[in-house]
Formats: structure tokens, C-alpha cells, sequence
């Protein structure tokens, strides 16, 4: 029976939120094709996971034996969203772009399941997992336009969930999403509308072909 991790870190109800729509059309898609599969959904807006500390950060690299209470319990959260990862079959991630990057809540999240020896280093626990990122934005920051050198959602998020952590990673990137929204940028409506429409496609699609 397919797993499928659903991650949303917009701050936004689905209905104001552009990265949740498209997530939620995913998922619908994702479980078409797994009527008896398991999404296992984590809403980083409603319930954020902790920050780091220097419990939960040293532990990870200590003998269990030897933690303090502290560290057992920071450990114990840590390893519950680590175990979430490496029993997925898919990851889905809502990754919409607060201030150029990701929101604090999504950063938290990783925080947690980076751990070097385990699903770091050589042998990542998780690689090859299939992870679809729905990058959306209020502007573009695509390659050739003005504002291409401030988008650290893409980049990080590759040196993040590729390079580190191994997971075979797509982005669908709804863009100008602020469009209908600000008077200044309503001469860019049909960009919006057709970036939309294609990031739907292309959830679709994604969900399809990892059921295939």
C-alpha cells in the first residue's frame, strides 16, 4: 500500500492560497490512482513542528544511552517526522515564497529531518524518493527576468532535498500569483491564469506518472 507525504507550509486557507490548491489537486490525483493508499499530511501552518535546539541537534549525533532527558524528547520528535520520510512512497511539499525564500515553518520542518549518518552522508535513508515541490510565488523570478538573482526557494530547496537528503526532486512553479491582487500588475492577469492552469496540468500529470 503507497504512502504519499503531504506537506503544506502556506499560511493561507486552501481557498487564498495558491500553493495549497495545487497540492490538494495533486493529492486528489495521487489518490485516483491509490484508492487504498496512505497520505499522511502535515499542515506546518496549523501545527508547527519545533525549532531545532541544542537538545534535538546534539542528540542526533549522540548514543541514545547517553541522552539527557532533554535530548530523549527532542529526539523522540525529531525521529518521528524522520520516520514519516522514509516510509513515504511520494513527498508532496507546498513551498510557497515568503521574502524571497521558504516559509520559517517549512525550514523548521527540514531542520528536523536532515541528520547526517542517517538520512545525510553517503547513504541517504530516504534517496530516491520521488518529491514534487509546489514552488508558487507572487512574481516571477524565472531565469531572464529582472528579479532572477532573489529567488532562493528553487536553489535552496535543490541543495536541500536533492543534493543532501538524495530524493528525486520536480518543481511546478505557480507564478505571478499576485496579479489579480495588486492594480499595478493586472496587465500580467493572463500570465497568471495561464501559469495557473499549467501548474494543474502538470500536478496531474506528476501524479499520474509516480503511479506509474
Amino acid at each position: 500500500m503507497a504512502t504519499l507525504l503531504h506537506i503544506d507550509s502556506s499560511v493561507f486557507p486552501a481557498e487564498a492560497s495558491a500553493s495549497r490548491a495545487v497540492t490538494a489537486a495533486f493529492r486528489s490525483h495521487w489518490q485516483e490512482q491509490h484508492p487504498d493508499g496512505t497520505v499522511v499530511h502535515r499542515d506546518l501552518a496549523a501545527r508547527p513542528v519545533p525549532h531545532i535546539t541544542a537538545d534535538a541537534h546534539t542528540a542526533g549525533f549522540a548514543d541514545p544511552a547517553t541522552h539527557t532527558p532533554g535530548q530523549a524528547a527532542a529526539f523522540a520528535e525529531r525521529a518521528r517526522l524522520i520516520e514519516e520520510l522514509e516510509q513515504a512512497d511520494a513527498v508532496l511539499i507546498g513551498a510557497p515564497m515568503y521574502n524571497f525564500t521558504i516559509p520559517s515553518t517549512l525550514k523548521a520542518w527540514l531542520d528536523n529531518v536532515i541528520l547526517f549518518g542517517r538520512t545525510a552522508g553517503e547513504t541517504p535513508s530516504a534517496k530516491g524518493t520521488p518529491v514534487t515541490v509546489i514552488a508558487s510565488r507572487g512574481g516571477s523570478y524565472a531565469p531572464g527576468t529582472p528579479r532572477e538573482s532573489y529567488e532562493y526557494v528553487q536553489n535552496y530547496l535543490t541543495a536541500v532535498l536533492a543534493d543532501t537528503l538524495g530524493l528525486e526532486l520536480d518543481f511546478i512553479v505557480p507564478e505571478l500569483t499576485m496579479a489579480p491582487h495588486n492594480p499595478a500588475m493586472a496587465e500580467l492577469v493572463p500570465l497568471f491564469e495561464a501559469s495557473r492552469a499549467r501548474a494543474f496540468e502538470e500536478a496531474a500529470a506528476q501524479a499520474k506518472r509516480l503511479a506509474a
